[in-house]
């Protein structure tokens, strides 16, 4: 069984807070970001303004993984075969508790496996650190080999798939939907999250959460059919489907 997820994440500023009360922002600092204001009247999106000059941020501009938490995710279990069984989400402020309904979620089945879009750069470190930070238990099938391994079958990173293990450029999902000429990305993006959270909107946060897996999804059944791991009658039936829960989400 797979399971296709994603996680939306924010700044985390209380670790942010942390760090600049261990190694205060410095006025070199302030000047860099273009700001004329004193440590102590900065606000939040200062503070990840100057902390993300600090230690550097991605490609996608997002700040490194341990400097998130979560906020929304879902999961999507499909059978071996292609075909979608069960979703199960979460999204609100209480962290702990949505990282222990994705854990326990996890643990319904023994072997499973997932799909992703850059999740062994993302999200699946987010979720260890934030295991960490809250002393909780992920599931033994999280660190076996199986899932640790960057070249198994048994945990599938898009961007790996298509860029061959990084020696070409990783696409983006947005632009794996042009290709394909299915329109992902309609309900939002993720350079916004962190605005609709501060303004409370986690069913919005958790719908886009929702249309990034169904687009995740989407994109590894065209794998399926293109490497010839399914057949064309599935592959349309499946692809019929996931179309039309797509168009659900995005209309909401």
């Amino acid at each position: 069984m797979y399971f296709v997820f994603d996680l939306e994440t924010v700044p985390d500023i209380s670790l942010i807070n942390d760090l600049i009360h261990q190694e205060p922002i410095t006025p070199h600092e302030l000047e860099e970001n273009s700001i004329e204001l004193t440590n102590s009247q900065l606000s939040d999106d200062q503070k990840i303004q100057i902390i993300g000059t600090r230690i550097g941020r991605g490609n996608s501009g997002f700040l490194p993984p341990m400097f998130h938490k979560v906020v929304s995710w879902v999961g999507l279990w499909v059978g071996i075969s292609g075909n979608p069984k069960q979703k199960s989400s979460w999204s609100g402020e209480e962290e702990k508790e949505g990282l222990k309904l994705l854990f326990d979620e996890l643990l319904t089945y023994k072997d499973f496996n997932l799909i992703h879009h850059n999740g062994r750069g993302f999200d699946l470190p987010v979720l260890e650190y934030r295991a960490l930070k809250y002393n909780l238990q992920m599931p033994p099938r999280m660190s076996h080999k199986d899932i640790k391994y960057r070249y198994s079958n048994n945990n599938i990173d898009l961007v790996d798939e298509f860029s061959n293990y990084g020696a070409s450029a990783w696409p983006k999902l947005k632009h794996l939907g042009l290709l394909l000429q299915i329109p992902f990305k309609q309900v939002s993006e993720g350079n916004e999250v962190y605005e609709q959270y501060k303004r409370g909107e986690f069913d919005k946060i958790e719908n886009y959460c929702y249309e990034d897996v169904v687009a995740t999804y989407l994109v590894w059944l065209h794998l399926q059919f293109t490497r010839g791991d399914l057949k064309e009658i599935e592959f349309d039936n499946l692809k019929k489907r996931a179309l039309n829960k797509l168009g659900e989400i995005q209309s909401l």
